[in-house]
């Protein structure tokens, strides 16, 4: 009965994809609302959580670490702990004269662990499951990272914001027992999957070649940039990294938007308010419009939905030009805003995904694929060091002006690429 309970998806695959999610949100999101509310400038905000993409950026490159180095198993469990140990680490720091340094340290732990937890979890995925279980939890697993999300910038940001009531407005003492109460659950994620996750065949240690992950790494990159004629490559690359400009520069300041006060031209949610509409509402939208793009795609391919997806993740963000201008007080209007534009931007970005797989065809998709995720989240990293710093020096109002603008960059690059107009349709015999 033991066996039978470790071997069964339902037992891990949920479990393990809900802690891939909650450490990515913690540094890309939570910390954010956390550094506001301790009175961080929009320009340092940005700029020090922006550099925490960086290990999704070159994480292709000690992927094969994981594959050469210990199991599978042991990275997910060993990442867990090292997470867990991050999240006390921030705890820890808040409330120090060296909060800044110490919290951006723990969270360089955390970037750095949470991408290798990535890389072991997905490979993990594929070794503990047969062809038929992979395809049949691939929706399970996108729902509880989706889970993940609401979770760490809905409920942990409202229960930090309850507990600044509770407290009578102490922030710093409100985050640190948020974080603790964070670094309870990770332990007990890293307990749980050291009983339960299972020990497949194949996720066992390779031999180590010397030289082995050097010529890993080289044969990666030459077979990637030579993969088709260098124009349709230099386009490609241009599209990943210019594809989601307007997303780059707005992500992180709207976050700040919606928390930032009146007198500097935010809407001043309450960290409560702000974890019902961007943790909540905002990430409802955003998983709607992805299932509903992915629903498009497999109907007609992706050509035929192109340029309604380059819409889609475009124009929306004009909301964000209004509730600069109208700055209502009703919650409501502020929802359908955020919920628009998180529809827009799930239903459009869509056809990014499904590129980055286009592009990555081939004997070495897999290895291809992960160097395009590097592209992508540099493509929200360099826009994101000095989105904080245009917003202080022009307003949010013009900001998000620049934010419009910035979508005719999205056109011009789309109309560049050459896509197969079958791609993506569901075939008659599937």
């Amino acid at each position: 009965m033991k066996n039978s309970f470790k071997k069964n998806p339902w037992s891990w695959v949920p479990t393990l994809y809900f802690a891939e999610g909650l450490p990515y949100v913690a540094v890309m999101t939570i910390a954010m609302v956390m550094y506001k509310q301790m009175d961080m400038s929009n320009a340092e905000i940005t700029f020090y959580t922006s550099w925490l993409y960086l290990p999704w950026v070159i994480k292709p490159f000690w992927s094969p670490l994981i594959d050469l180095l210990k199991t599978k198993r042991w990275w997910i469990i060993s990442m867990e702990l090292l997470i867990g140990a991050a999240f006390g680490g921030v705890a820890f720091t808040i409330p120090t004269s060296f909060w800044l340094q110490g919290t951006l340290f723990f969270f360089w732990v955390m970037a750095f662990s949470s991408a290798t937890h990535d890389i072991a979890a997905d490979g993990f995925y594929m070794l503990g499951l047969n062809e038929h279980q992979q395809a049949w939890f691939v929706g399970i697993r996108s729902t509880f990272y989706r889970l993940a999300t609401i979770f760490g910038q809905g409920v942990l940001v409202m229960i930090a914001g309850q507990l600044q009531l509770l407290f009578r407005g102490n922030v710093r003492l409100s985050w640190s027992l948020m974080f603790y109460g964070v670094t309870g659950i990770f332990i007990g994620l890293w307990l749980y999957h050291h009983f339960v996750l299972p020990k497949p065949d194949q996720d066992q240690k390779r031999q180590m070649v010397r030289g082995e992950i050097g010529k890993s790494i080289t044969h990666m990159l030459s077979t990637f940039f030579t993969k088709f004629p260098w124009r349709e490559v230099l386009v490609g690359i241009l599209f990943m990294l210019l594809y989601r400009m307007p997303e780059g520069l707005l992500a992180k300041v709207s976050t700040l938007f919606l928390i930032d006060s009146g007198t500097n031209g935010g809407l001043a949610l309450s960290p409560q308010e702000y974890g019902l509409v961007q943790g909540t509402v905002g990430v409802i939208g955003l998983t709607l419009g992805g299932i509903l793009g992915g629903m498009a795609v497999a109907k007609h391919g992706l050509k035929r939905w192109l340029w309604v997806m380059v819409c889609a993740i475009t124009l929306p963000d004009m909301v964000y030009v209004y509730l600069s201008y109208a700055l209502p007080e009703s919650l409501l209007i502020v929802n359908v805003c955020v919920f628009v534009e998180q529809f827009g931007y799930g239903f459009g970005f869509t056809a990014y995904m499904l590129y980055l797989i286009y592009f990555s065809r081939g004997e070495y998709k897999t290895s291809h694929y992960a160097l395009c995720t590097a592209f992508m989240a540099l493509s929200m990293m360099i826009p994101g060091l000095f989105a904080g710093a245009l917003q202080e020096s022009v307003g949010y109002q013009t900001f998000f002006w620049i934010v419009m603008g910035a979508c005719s960059i999205t056109f011009i690059i789309t109309s560049l690429l050459k896509i197969d107009p079958e791609f993506g349709m569901k075939k008659p015999d599937e």
